[in-house]
């Protein structure tokens, strides 16, 4: 789990929360149905009508890159370079054929196949960057989804206190029906501007930099793959590859 994520939701809507109940205020006053239909409901609306169903459907099965640290550890991805580069340099290129059905990752299992299969090191290259350009432009729209969620919701809330004001200016002769509508107003702007900022925008971000991890370790399998490919020397593999880890990774 990708603690920070969850530390981070918990307390933002906690502060929140938690500030109305020290100012004496009632969780029943920001709990609206009303406000909430008209804010999500209407949000989620909006979103459906910008992007395609196979956008919308990408950015919820990317919600796992939020909640799931995908990091893993860059030092085995490493280690099995260093190593299949020792067999190519001992055995030659085809001795890695064995080794293709035991790696996981399918990107690098496709780079270990085109190397195997003899393809030549620029071509393997071009074949593999064009593969993370696509993968990454095409993960980022979902990202965009929630970037365009952040943006709708505090519009749609303000539209949600409109409709609570034109409520309650058609009851003003009805004092008891004039709470209900002051409250569904500034609820709607509450749960507009608190779900753009507490929870899409940051979503959005976070979705962001876990794409781009990805494609770093995607970035570094091509250079691994490269380098074995030409014959380098398994501690210069493994030293090349080490340039792309954080400061705080080459540490460890």
């Amino acid at each position: 789990m990708d603690i920070l994520t969850i530390v981070g939701t918990i307390l933002g809507f906690g502060a929140i929360l938690g500030g109305q109940i020290l100012e004496g205020g009632s969780m029943g006053s920001i709990m609206q149905f009303t406000a909430a239909i008209i804010v999500f409901g209407g949000t989620i609306g909006a979103v459906l009508v910008n992007y395609p169903m196979h956008t919308v459907i990408l950015c919820m099965k990317n919600m796992k890159l939020v909640i799931l640290s995908n990091e893993g550890d860059p030092y085995k991805t490493i280690k099995l370079l260093s190593d299949l580069a020792a067999v190519a340099r001992k055995d030659g290129l085809l001795a890695l054929e064995t080794s293709i059905k035991k790696v996981q990752d399918p990107f690098l299992k496709k780079g270990l196949q085109l190397v195997v299969d003899g393809t030549e090191p620029k071509l393997t290259r071009e074949i593999l960057e064009i593969e993370i350009g696509h993968d990454e432009e095409y993960n980022l729209t979902s990202a965009k989804v929630l970037d365009s969620a952040g943006g709708y919701a505090p519009t749609i809330g303000i539209l949600g206190a409109v409709l609570g004001l034109i409520h309650v200016m058609e009851n003003l002769a009805d004092p008891q029906k004039l709470g209900a509508g002051i409250a569904v107003a500034f609820v709607a702007t509450v749960y507009g501007v608190g779900s753009a900022n507490l929870l899409y925008l940051p979503l959005a971000g976070k979705m962001k930099i876990k794409i781009r991890e990805k494609v770093i370790r995607q970035e570094m399998m091509v250079e691994g793959l490269i380098a074995l490919s030409e014959g380098e020397n398994p501690r210069r593999v493994e030293e090349k590859l080490v340039g792309f880890l954080r400061e705080s990774q080459r540490k460890k």
